[in-house]
């Protein structure tokens, strides 16, 4: 009997009972790894596994249980998920710490044919930064049925869906009596049942045209329940020849980003029928990933690109070709089609964590920023290499694959730069190479770091003497490298003395300007300088400071009028300077001794006559104070002489002293006794005239009384006198010698307790030599405390001594007063 095969027609029937659908299997398995490193940010990984078509809502994983974190941390740390391009999937709840499906996966959209297939996620955590990587493998469901219409095959049915579980679900299938073909029920891992058809002989349309098969899928409960679809087979006895393909799979390779219309290759099919029955034509008969809008096979059989093809989307390509006769018979054959990659993916740069400032005194290896690099290209096109552009103190480390860390690498000074940009720049190996940049901005926070620093190393300034309490003298400035508070200056004076004195009792310092006061008025006679320093101190925590030392000169002002050290002026005595009547022109008389306890200039002084008995007489050396005749002492010159000499210093205004001077013009020492009434100050005298006549009337009477007791023993010692005046040829007192260490302590003007005086003498012709200073000996004439010159009884006798004659040490004017 001839054997003939016809198109089988298939059709179904939905019957009441089961409902057939594709299996839907929900199996999660979870893989975790946690790893932690001791200086990278990445903290941990965690795998997970779930199928496609979970619907919305759907349970992924316990991340916080899986992480070993609190959800309290989660909360605390703005946890939050970052995917790129995939966030839309998953979502993470913090309030149960869990991921959960944000929208239906489907795997053939989401990898096209890639395997595996996974979803790589991020976790972030602030404060500190923590970075946890997820990965979600999506794995792959039997929800496409590719059909295939080769004369042989096996026919793969839809499969019975029973809400029943276990027992109760489905168990078997039961394909009515036919002898054309069997059913083939496998098991899947899930336990779920498939069913095929499976074609076991030629059909012959001329025994049976029609056929009617019945598939009844059952289950295992009590009662046992069923349900069926009716399946319809007409066979066409035309063509029973199906074309054949020369190769069961054909391999091809194109360039990424290849122009539209390119030939990939030429697949060829072959029938043994003739006529129509012998024509193939070849069609893509899979539509997965829409295939047929990116290649086209023509009746010649060659395929060709008529879609944009891109590496990163799609590696690898398997498109089914069917060749199809005129009667419906067919083959099927594959193209292994090969994406080759080309680099022309930019390094993606994103910025997963940054800090927006630094403290300046941070450590070197403090994290600032955590950015994610990724490169789609493949291989050499795909490795990524990151530096930071500028020469900074901030270098960048790969932490993990595709994540690195900008840290610092040396210290940082915000006085030097309290701000940086931070270019990042990231190239990849490919040829020619591409990259990405982006810029960070971070600004340094200020330390207190920096002491106050002073102008001047030291300070020196004056202020004149008698000033007013509260006179600004100068300033004292310093400057702060640090920022804000910390910057500012405040000025103290350091605790120390001047002359036991506190040195606040002489000035004061303004604690924010640094202006320096004087507490009181100065007296250079008193302080001519001193020493303190001034502390600065800043604001900061805790506060910094350093000192600088301030010198304060006195400057003097013409406040103190000279002083005349001699000749004495007495107001009980009067002293004479006893100048011969052959004094010569330039005769020393004597010189007047002053001093002015001022300084400089304020001190110069000068010497000048005021008035004068006989101006043509005497003159006054100008800067030394001697007075000298200016002429040839007569006969007719006065014996009495009253000079007024002026000591004026040169200061502006200058001060002046004045001092009378009375000299006696004679020759021996009674014609100066004999004048002697007359010597007395006008002023004195007019004013003492009243006391001094009761005095002497007193006086008088006596020495009245007294006079007869005492008369022999002056005249015991009366020759002896007479003979040492005469022998000595009338040798004249001068100017008496006054100690170099005479200073008048008390302030008073006059001597406390007893000093002794040595006295120069000179003979009648000394005016032709220079004075000479006899040796030392212990003075004989003392001088107490109210100014009054006496005598002892041994010190008369020594002076009336033989021993003596050639030294006399004795004014004898006052020791006859």
């Amino acid at each position: 009997e001839k054997k003939s095969l016809g198109i089988i027609s298939v059709s179904c029937a939905l019957m009441r009972g089961l409902r057939l659908s594709p299996a839907r299997t929900i199996a999660r398995q979870v893989l975790l790894f946690v790893c932690f490193f001791s200086f990278s940010p990445v903290r941990g990984q965690v795998s997970y596994s779930i199928p496609e078509e979970m619907p919305k809502g759907s349970l992924v994983g316990n991340i916080a249980q899986d992480l070993g974190l609190d959800v309290k941390r989660l909360k605390s740390g703005k946890a939050r998920v970052f995917s790129g391009d995939t966030t839309e999937y998953i979502e993470l709840n913090k309030e149960r710490g869990v991921l959960l499906i944000k929208k239906k996966i489907d795997r053939e959209t989401l990898c096209k044919q890639a395997s595996p297939c996974a979803l790589h996620l991020q976790i972030i955590l602030e404060t500190p930064i923590e970075l946890y990587r997820i990965t979600v493998e999506v794995t792959d469901i039997n929800d496409n049925i590719s059909e295939s219409a080769v004369v042989g095959s096996k026919f793969v049915l839809e499969k019975a869906v029973d809400a029943d579980i276990g027992k109760n679900g489905l168990q078997s299938y039961i394909l009515s009596s036919t002898d054309c073909f069997n059913l083939k029920i496998g098991t899947q891992a899930d336990g779920s049942k498939t069913v095929e058809m499976v074609l076991q002989k030629p059909l012959d349309r001329e025994k049976q045209e029609n056929m009617s098969l019945l598939l009844t899928a059952i289950d295992g409960g009590e009662p046992v329940m069923s349900g069926t679809v009716q399946i319809h087979i007409t066979v066409l006895d035309v063509n029973d020849n199906a074309p054949v393909f020369t190769k069961p799979l054909y391999k091809a390779v194109i360039t990424e980003n290849a122009p539209k219309g390119t030939s990939i290759l030429t697949v060829n099919a072959t029938d043994q029928d003739k006529g129509s029955n012998g024509h193939v034509g070849y069609t893509i008969s899979s539509n997965i990933n829409r295939l047929s809008e990116m290649f086209h096979v023509d009746e010649q059989g060659v395929v060709t690109l008529v879609g944009d093809i891109d590496y990163e989307t799609a590696k690898h390509y398997q498109i089914d070709i069917e060749a199809t006769d005129n009667g419906g018979l067919s083959d099927s054959s594959k193209i292994m089609l090969d994406v080759i990659d080309v680099n022309d993916n930019k390094p993606l740069i994103t910025l997963m964590s940054k800090s927006s400032s630094i403290l300046e005194d941070s450590r070197p290896d403090t994290v600032i920023a955590i950015i994610s690099v990724s490169d789609p290209d493949s291989d050499s096109n795909g490795h990524v290499h990151c530096r930071i552009s500028e020469r900074i103190p901030f270098t960048i480390a790969s932490t993990s694959s595709d994540f690195y860390s900008i840290v610092t690498d040396s210290d940082l000074d915000r006085e030097r730069e309290s701000g940086y940009n931070i270019s990042v720049m990231c190239s990849d190996e490919g040829s020619p190479s591409l990259s990405s940049s982006v810029t960070l901005t971070l600004q340094i926070s200020d330390v207190n770091d920096n002491a106050p620093v002073f102008e001047r190393s030291s300070y020196e300034a004056s202020i004149s003497e008698n000033n007013t309490p509260g006179l600004s003298i100068f300033t004292v400035k310093a400057r702060d490298a640090d920022w804000n508070q910390n910057a500012r200056v405040s000025y103290i004076l350091q605790d120390s003395s001047v002359n036991g004195v506190s040195v606040s009792s002489y000035v004061s310092v303004s604690a924010d300007t640094g202006v320096i006061h004087a507490v009181r008025s100065f007296d250079y006679e008193q302080i001519k300088d001193f020493n303190f320093r001034v502390i600065a101190q800043d604001g900061g925590t805790p506060p910094l400071s350093s000192n600088v030392s301030v010198k304060i000169v006195i400057q003097d002002q013409n406040d103190n009028a000279p002083q005349v050290l001699y000749p004495l002026q007495t107001g009980g005595s009067v002293v004479a300077e006893i100048v011969p009547r052959s004094a010569e022109v330039g005769y020393l008389v004597t010189k007047v001794v002053a001093v002015d306890v001022d300084s400089g200039q304020n001190a110069w002084l000068s010497y000048k006559l005021q008035k004068a008995t006989d101006r043509a007489l005497f003159e006054v050396g100008l800067q030394n104070g001697e007075i000298r005749t200016v002429r040839q002492v007569t006969d007719k010159d006065a014996v009495k002489q009253k000079l007024t000499v002026v000591v004026e210093d040169n200061g502006q205004p200058s001060r002046s002293a004045t001092v009378n001077i009375n000299v006696a013009v004679a020759d021996n020492f009674p014609e100066v006794l004999s004048e002697f009434t007359d010597f007395t100050h006008d002023k004195d005298y007019n004013d003492n005239l009243t006391f001094y006549l009761v005095l002497a009337l007193a006086v008088v009477s006596f020495l009245f009384i007294v006079s007869i007791i005492a008369i022999l023993s002056v005249k015991c010692y009366r020759w002896r006198r007479d003979r040492m005046f005469y022998k000595s040829g009338a040798n004249l007192p001068v100017i008496p010698y006054y100690p170099p260490l005479y200073a008048d302590v008390g302030g008073t003007g006059t001597l406390q307790h007893v000093y002794n005086y040595e006295v120069f003498c000179r003979t009648t012709d000394s005016r032709k030599s220079d004075l000479k200073h006899m040796r030392p000996t212990q003075s004989i004439i003392s001088l107490d405390t109210s100014g009054t010159q006496t005598l002892t009884h041994a010190q008369r006798e020594k002076l009336l001594s033989e021993d003596y004659k050639d030294q006399v040490r004795v004014d004898y004017y006052l020791y006859y007063l």
